[in-house]
């Protein structure tokens, strides 16, 4: 036995000093393997102007000087140099902060060590990385494009089976291979609201259930699928899905949550493209770059405000920098997700943890957007919107004197009342708003300027302590302000649109200003950027972020897109028609759209799935990453992307190839107990589609329903948000923005997708039945069932009011017969007549009852608030 331990010591012993010769033979270069390492774990604390402990890693000069706690390198001994302990874990406090190195990354820096310490590529400090190139990336791994989402969508052969519609095919061919038996046909009843409910979120009237039910020739249904296609109801319904995605809102959100005035241009865009049936590619197109399209329109300028839809703090983001990065990160999380169905945004502070996106991807994205800003710009011919640019100037420079004049005079006032609300806050910010602006430290800057932009004196404050002769003075001031803006021309319309163009502020520091002739300059009036300048646009530099700090600036990126997904080369810069926008946003827009790019037509055609099923083929509708759910049926989801893109990425074809399938018109309900029990054995939550799901309908086809039923619905298209009544109790909590509230009526009993969508007070009938976080993108809503809304549907005013129309609606239509009026409300509101023992319930209820009492039940019904 120790003659066979001592052979075995003897053989480790040989195998570790091979493998330390081995190692030690290998050649470490800083510009390779060491910066790399420094860039994403080390310069963030300790480089240019963040030295934690006094220790700067910038340059070999600056690391052999150490730190507060001593020397930290000593070339040519690892051993003894506390930079590798302190990496490797042998002393306390283990760097970097938060996380630990890997084992090769920590041998790469022991080797480099040992072998001199040399920084061959030469300085990099951050006052010098502006200088840099990107650094080398390596290449993709062999496996990295394994996963099917990264792979080209390829048209497998549809399998063979008795079946017409391929989709039917797909489907009965997996269910055969489980032993699952499919659901029978549903009844022509439910085939008619199923369709009316999926297509434009409305049940059908009398007449048109009357139409269908009638009509016995063979393609009945398929004549009702394109008669309810052409209606302009089609493009509310489904353009709220998309708008759901694009995170739209009438307010910008947070504390001051600020209207939007024109954002419902955007909003209208949307519903018109779906009526139109526009190609998904054009659709993507005009939103990414409406403005460097070759054939600029205005509503392809109108189409920008999908970029611009994000949530956003109320101030101007020259007051704070860091804004826009939040903001340009929202776009990205926007794209990734709602177009690419990836968690893009997930690598913005290092590679993803689950799928082959790289910081450097993610950095790429945000260099193709970085021109971006805002600008609201008129939809009416130039000169116009010269003259009235010219006007309204003229009248803001007369009030601007006027207020400059206001505030002097209020100025001793506002200063004595202030302090005491300072005095309110922690001794921090207190003396942060004491510290002389050029003083101040950036995060008393930071602090100060929060605290005094929101902390305000009132009218009503200073009128209790002004004197007389100033109050008389404040009042002449006022009306001369009143009667200047009594001058402003009227409003044209504009769109909520972006641009390129570049910021006042530099948040990279003073160097980044683009060189003169170089850019656009910008003009800043009331939050928009006017373009002044000619000359072909150059975008500033932006640079990568190491982990995400806005304020660690690594090496200058280059646009580009997702490496793991991209074939080919795509252009990542296009010539646009006019020299005033960059063709980076265009170029991205063109790799979206590309046949190449393996995810955007996958994405949208398992969207529509969703929408017409209530699951997608893949579950996770903005997640087809590693971490998503696997798609059920793989096969037909390729199928379906590339016959999209190969009909023109129509999405009313693909609703019509869906509609027609046996698949579809499923009944939910499964006559044999027998094989429903043996169905439900083997796929007990219906992933495979064997039979259709029962389905709650979504909060604003609850409402628009509930209009349509009792007659009161305005079916006006387009236009301007409505404001119904909000609770009193709710109404009190509207402290900022607006809500302009009317009167119930006509005005505001329009479709649910025009009700202002404010952001910090989503409309309470509407949020019982889960409306989405209206801040984030949506794929795909939260299904609840809770008592509030049984609550809201019994008590909510709005639903009384309705119920009561819906009994005068009755009486009218059948007067003086009660039998009459029960069987009228089953026709009008479930498109179908009454069962004898519905009917004895009904007459009994009504003996006790009034009609109002009766419809009010009509709307709680299971069957008037589910898809079956």
């Amino acid at each position: 036995m120790r003659s066979f331990l001592t052979a075995i010591l003897v053989a480790f012993t040989a195998l570790t000093a091979a493998a330390q010769d081995k190692s030690a033979a290998r050649n470490v270069s800083f510009a390779g393997d060491i910066r790399p390492v420094f860039e994403k774990s080390c310069w963030n604390c300790h480089a240019g102007s963040n030295q934690l402990g006094g220790l700067n890693l910038a340059t070999r000069e600056d690391a052999l000087k150490g730190g507060a706690h001593g020397t930290v390198l000593m070339p040519g001994d690892a051993a003894k140099s506390r930079l590798y302990k302190l990496v490797a874990g042998e002393e306390k406090l283990r760097m970097p902060l938060g996380g630990q190195l890997t084992a090769t990354e920590i041998e790469s820096i022991r080797l480099w060590i040992d072998q001199g310490a040399a920084w061959d590529s030469g300085p990099v400090s951050q006052s010098k990385a502006t200088s840099q190139g990107p650094v080398t990336e390596p290449p993709l791994s062999p496996h990295a494009r394994d996963y099917w989402a990264f792979q080209l969508p390829v048209r497998p052969p549809v399998p063979q089976s008795s079946e017409k519609n391929p989709i039917d095919a797909f489907i009965r061919s997996r269910l055969d291979a489980m032993g699952i038996k499919p659901a029978p046909q549903a009844d022509k009843v439910t085939l008619l609201r199923r369709a009316y409910l999926d297509l434009i979120g409305m049940p059908p009237t009398p007449a048109e259930a009357s139409e269908f039910l009638n009509d016995s020739s063979p393609d009945a249904w398929e004549k009702l699928i394109d008669r309810l296609l052409a209606s302009p109801h089609y493009g509310e319904r489904w353009g709220r899905y998309w708008l759901d995605v694009a995170r739209y809102a009438d307010s910008n959100g947070f504390e001051h949550d600020f209207d939007r005035p024109n954002a419902w241009r955007y909003r209208d865009y949307v519903i018109r493209s779906f009526n139109e049936d526009k190609p998904w590619s054009d659709f993507l197109r005009e939103q990414i770059a409406g403005d460097e399209l070759p054939h600029v329109t205005y509503d392809s300028i109108i189409a920008t405000g999908f970029l611009r839809s994000y949530a956003k703090v109320g101030f101007r983001e020259k007051d704070n920098p860091e804004f826009r990065y939040e903001y340009l990160d929202d776009m990205i999380a926007t794209i990734g997700r709602g177009v690419l169905g990836l968690t893009v945004q997930c690598a913005r502070c290092h590679d993803h943890k689950f799928d082959p996106i790289r910081q450097e991807d993610y950095y790429r994205l945000q260099a193709s957007l970085w021109g971006a800003v805002e600008v609201d710009t008129p939809l009416v011919p130039k000169q116009q919107a010269e003259a009235w640019t010219r006007e309204n100037a003229a009248v803001d420079a007369r009030v601007a004197a006027l207020k400059g004049q206001l505030k002097a005079l209020e100025k001793p006032y506002r200063d004595r009342i202030l302090p005491a609300k300072y005095a309110k806050f922690p001794q921090n910010i207190q003396e942060a708003i004491a510290t002389p602006e050029a003083k101040r430290t950036p995060g008393q800057a930071l602090l100060a300027g929060q605290v005094i932009r929101t902390v305000s004196v009132s009218e009503a404050e200073i009128d209790r302590i002004i004197s007389p002769a100033d109050k008389q003075e404040r009042k002449r001031i006022l009306d001369l302000i009143a009667a200047e803006e009594k001058q402003r021309p009227a409003p044209i319309p504009q769109a909520m649109a972006m641009t390129d163009g570049d910021y006042r502020f530099t948040p990279d520091g003073p160097g980044d200003e683009p060189a003169p002739g170089k850019g656009k300059k910008q003009e800043q009036v009331e939050g928009s950027y006017l373009h002044t300048g000619d000359g072909p646009y150059v975008p500033p530099p932006s640079y990568f972020k190491i982990r995400g700090d806005v304020n660690s600036k690594g090496h200058l990126t280059q646009p580009g897109f997702i490496k793991v997904i991209t074939y080919g080369n795509p252009a990542t810069v296009l010539t646009p028609p006019t020299p005033d926008t960059s063709g980076r946003r265009l170029a991205l827009a063109e790799w979206l759209v590309s046949r190449d790019n393996p995810l955007t037509a996958r994405v949208i055609v398992n969207r529509i799935w969703h929408h017409h099923f209530g699951r997608g083929i893949v579950a996770t509708l903005d997640n087809f990453g590693k971490n998503g759910e696997a798609p059920v049926n793989q096969q037909l989801l390729e199928w379906l992307a590339v016959e999209f893109m190969d009909r023109g990425w129509s999405v009313k074809q693909m609703h019509r190839l869906i509609m027609t399938s046996e698949t579809y018109k499923m009944a939910s309900e499964f006559p044999d107990a027998a094989t429903l029990a043996s169905n439900m054995a083997k796929d007990p939550e219906n992933r495979f589609d064997w039979r259709r799901r029962v389905e709650r309908l979504d909060a604003e086809a609850i409402r628009d329903s509930i209009l349509a039923v009792s007659g009161s619905l305005n079916p006006e298209i387009g236009g301007r948000p409505v404001f119904p009544v909000l609770p009193p109790e709710v109404l009190k909590q509207v402290s900022t923005g607006i809500w302009s509230q009317k009167e119930e009526g006509p005005e505001v009993w329009r479709r649910s997708v025009y009700i202002y969508r404010k952001r910090t007070l989503p409309f309470p009938f509407l949020d019982a039945f889960d409306l989405p976080n209206q801040n984030l993108s949506c794929g795909a809503r939260n299904i609840t069932t809770v008592p509030t809304q049984a609550l809201t549907l019994m008590n909510d005013s709005f639903v009384q009011r309705q119920s009561e129309i819906f009994g005068k609606r009755l009486v009218t239509e059948a007067p003086g017969d009660k039998g009459k009026q029960i069987r009228l409300a089953y026709r009008i509101a479930l498109s179908r007549e009454p069962s004898a023992r519905e009917f004895e319930l009904a007459q009994d209820f009504l003996a006790t009852r009034t009609l109002a009492d009766f419809t009010s039940v009509i709307f709680n019904l299971n069957e008037f608030l589910y898809t079956r």
